[in-house]
This record gives C-alpha cells, structure tokens and sequence, in this order.
C-alpha cells in the first residue's frame, strides 16, 4: 500500500523542484494535494457516523425483533 503525504510532506520530499520548476508550479501542486485532502477528510467525518448510527439501528431493530429476553435460548428449537 503507498505511503500518504500530506501536501507539505510531498513538498519537503520534492524540495529539488524547486530549482527545476517554477515555484508557483509546485505551490499550485501542493495546494491540489491538500484540497483533496481537506475534501477526503471531510467524507471521511460524514460517513464514519452514518455507519454508526447505522449500526446502532440495526442492532436496536435485532433486540426490539428477535432478542426476547423472556424466553431462554435454544427455546425456538425444536427437540430432534
């Protein structure tokens, strides 16, 4: 699996650029690398507590269903 840099990690990896290439080159590059970033982050931040609160309806759905605390385990089944 590739390592992940951060826009500025990327830039300290690649400072012999900034004699090869016109700074505002990198700048640019550096600043597309961190607005993925910051976009991806923020997805991140919205669906991880979707998938939470997803897991805790279907576990509520399951206990609500089937979890009869009344009756024992193995109570449905029949005897062979």
């Amino acid at each position: 699996m590739e390592t992940k840099l951060t826009a500025v990690q990327w830039l300290l990896e690649h400072d012999y650029l900034i004699r090869t290439t016109k700074w505002k080159d990198i700048v640019e590059q550096a600043l597309a690398m961190e607005k993925e970033q910051i976009v991806n982050a923020h997805l991140l931040g919205l669906i991880h507590p979707l998938e939470i609160e997803a897991t805790k309806q279907a576990e509520q759905y399951y206990n609500e269903t089937y979890n009869n605390s009344k009756t024992p385990p193995g109570a449905h089944c029949e005897e062979a």
